[in-house]
């Protein structure tokens, strides 16, 4: 006789159909939903309080090294863009692009009325409007390290969305800077870079590969990008942020100009950098699982919620006021250092219904509390790392201690399997075109719900190879900054190579 189907609270499951699962997920946790404007998508609460939870940290780490906030323009003069052929060359296929600045009436309909002299172009990237700032700000070599960052949102469209992963308009940070030297200028965008790093892997429980774009794959207009790649539940990679040493190319377009310390003058060297709400997505499908929703303690919009237990009418005052008691006695605690986030959930719910709904928003502790609880001066503690029916005991005066270790071997343990995940489905035995063929093509996999994983193999560095990987989808994701600089063969040509490449499907 068969064993029942186990029932999970999101349908279909990660096996059944992957990118419906994600969508599922991002619903069931009431994150977030599609707006009226194809592509865009409206942030509710539960979603919006990570993302504030990622600013608030994220800033910290920023100005840390050094850096300012500012704030520039949404709109973007189109002739900024033409100042830097790359730059308008890669982006231009993305602009939404403002022709009029008013609206009439005719024939009983509004039309668009009043055409501007120059079309401006919704900021899909500020290079080119902070540039014209900094051409402003920077006389002297004393003027600089200029060190701007600012939080915003951008605009590139998007013809494929998916909520968090790709939208139309989305929310990040970009950072922007102008050095000296060219060795400044580098040293800054790897600066960031790990920056970007430790904040992933230290706080969204995200482990990254980190590594340098090849030449198909780089920012338009840079000299060097440098990125953070993630591997995916399904296996397909995440371009998780990325770090740009920009040279001199923006600095000649935006005639960003210093006077040296021999009097001479030339063009500074510049950086950006950035990373959005995709790294939300990312979270989700790194960590979470059937039941819906896993949130890393450290980026929690909430951290614990405490689920009051009433049988009996008459017991609901001295129970609410045991959970409001145990709330307080939590909320005195820091957890990386920030006083722990608690609610108490009096909704009048049912309790299966109210546990259920906290499993698949995806809060790292559910607490229950009722009249027992209240006599014996304890209470019972969930872990969403385990499974939805297993419960401790915990007395009230060691609540404290053990919350704060749980809510760390939580954020540690969901590092852990995604790193022993990504390591088990990192390939290096696989040496040509042919091999990678059958490996990236799912129909000839056990799971075909898995997309192969990364792969990585020597490559010749020929920019022109690249091309060889359109049929299969699949793209260089990164040259890994540890390189082992051993001969060997390149995987799409045969030649001889030694760069290692990580070689992958993505989002």
């Amino acid at each position: 006789m068969s064993n029942p189907k186990e029932q999970n609270a999101i349908s279909p499951s990660r096996q059944e159909d992957y990118p419906e699962w994600y969508q599922q997920v991002v619903k069931a946790a009431d994150m977030a939903e599609n707006a009226p404007v194809r592509g865009c998508m409206v942030i509710k609460p539960w979603g919006y309080g990570i993302w504030e939870n990622i600013q608030q940290q994220l800033d910290k780490r920023i100005k840390d090294t050094g850096h300012e906030n500012a704030y520039f323009p949404l709109f973007i003069p189109l002739s900024f863009f033409e100042k830097e052929a790359k730059h308008v060359d890669g982006f231009a296929k993305e602009c939404a692009v403002v022709t009029h600045h008013r609206l009439e009436f005719k024939d009983g309909k509004l039309i668009p009325a009043g055409e501007l002299e120059e079309p401006l172009i919704v900021r899909p990237t500020s290079e080119t409007i902070i540039g014209e700032s900094f051409s402003r700000w920077v006389e002297s070599y004393r003027d600089l390290p200029l060190l701007i960052n600012q939080w915003a949102n951008v605009v590139r469209w998007e013809m494929r969305p998916r909520l968090f992963l790709r939208t139309t308009e989305f929310l990040w940070q970009e950072g922007h800077t102008a050095h000296a030297s060219e060795p400044e200028a580098v040293e800054e965008a790897l600066k960031m870079h790990e920056v970007y790093r430790q904040f992933m892997e230290e706080v969204l429980a995200i482990p990254v590969i980190v590594g340098e774009k090849s030449a198909g794959e780089r920012f338009p207009g840079a000299v060097s990008t440098y990125t953070l790649e993630a591997m995916m539940q399904d296996c397909k990679a995440v371009q998780m942020g990325t770090s740009h040493y920009l040279g001199q190319n923006f600095a000649k377009g935006s005639d960003i100009t210093f006077s040296n310390q021999e009097g001479n003058v030339e063009f500074a060297y510049t950086t950006s950098w950035g990373v959005s709400t995709r790294m939300i997505g990312a979270m989700v499908m790194c960590h979470s699982d059937d039941d819906g929703l896993k949130l890393p303690p450290r980026i929690a919009h909430k951290q614990i919620v405490i689920l009051p237990v009433v049988p009996k009418p008459e017991l609901e005052a001295a129970v609410y006021a045991y959970a409001e008691e145990v709330a307080d006695k939590l909320r005195q605690c820091s957890f990386h250092g920030k006083p722990l986030t608690v609610v108490v959930d009096k909704r009048q719910r049912r309790g299966g219904e109210k546990n259920w709904e906290w499993i698949k928003k995806g809060i790292p502790l559910r607490i229950e509390v009722g009249p027992r609880d209240l006599e014996s001066q304890s209470v019972m503690i969930c872990r969403r790392d385990r499974p939805h029916k297993e419960k401790a005991k915990v007395d009230v005066s060691s609540l404290q201690e053990k919350t704060g270790v749980m809510l760390e071997e939580i954020q540690q343990g969901l590092f852990e399997t995604a790193r022993t995940f990504r390591d088990n489905n990192l390939h290096c035995e696989i040496k040509t075109l042919k091999e990678m063929e059958v490996f990236f093509t799912p129909k000839n996999q056990d799971k075909p719900e898995i997309h192969g994983g990364f792969v990585k193999a020597k490559w010749c560095g020929d920019p022109e190879t690249e091309k060889l990987l359109d049929p299969l989808k699949v793209t260089i994701r990164c040259l890994p900054l540890e390189q082992n600089h051993t001969q060997g063969t390149c995987i799409l040509t045969g030649r001889p190579a030694t760069l290692d490449a990580i070689f992958s499907k993505s989002y």
